[in-house]
């Protein structure tokens, strides 16, 4: 493994999605951590296992790693080129002891090692929070409360509360490039 992706010329990438921010921070987290390898991503569907607006840290965590590892079972029983990185990103929410807050947890399959990483967490309003308790989607919540249309796969709520200045694929990218450290140093963490 110590010469695995750092001297790969070519890296491919399975994606636990068909969002294309999530696929878009997955390449790019691995082209900075990589910049002389080809990367080749693709996304697929890949079941969370948990409810569309996970509502704890707990099951945003399971949900990453339950769409990596489907990823993974999938090409091995399909008997499909495997990729060397299978990538999975779960956002969810939680009310923590300072308030509601939406983040992002990351799963990352090499060799069957896993990593996980999780994402700077916004603060949201209790307003937004309490729609999400009723069932609704935070990405809809978020286009009905700015006017916006598919949210979710753009820049997110992170995007809408900043004014632009991050967004759901920035703050993916940065969180998956921080998951990824086991595979840059493999030394460090075997």
């Amino acid at each position: 493994m110590n010469t695995g992706l750092s001297s790969a010329t070519k890296i491919r990438i399975t994606v636990g999605s068909n969002n294309p921010v999530k696929i878009s921070a997955a390449h790019h987290a691995v082209a900075m951590l990589f910049p002389d390898a080809e990367i080749l991503s693709q996304g697929m569907h890949a079941p969370s296992g948990v409810a569309d607006q996970p509502m704890t840290d707990d099951e945003t965590k399971l949900g990453a790693i339950n769409r990596a590892r489907f990823c993974q079972q999938q090409a091995k029983l399909e008997n499909q080129l495997e990729a060397d990185l299978y990538i999975a990103m779960e956002g969810g929410v939680d009310c923590f002891e300072h308030g509601a807050a939406t983040f992002a947890y990351m799963a990352i399959i090499y060799q069957d090692k896993l990593s996980i990483g999780r994402s700077a967490q916004l603060p949201l309003p209790n307003h937004v929070y309490q729609a999400l308790k009723a069932g609704q989607e935070l990405g809809d919540v978020m286009d009905t409360l700015f006017n916006t249309v598919n949210i979710k796969q753009k820049g997110g709520a992170i995007s809408l509360f900043t004014a632009g200045k991050a967004s759901r694929e920035s703050v993916y990218t940065q969180a998956l490039v921080l998951a990824m450290a086991p595979f840059v140093n493999p030394q460090q963490f075997d």
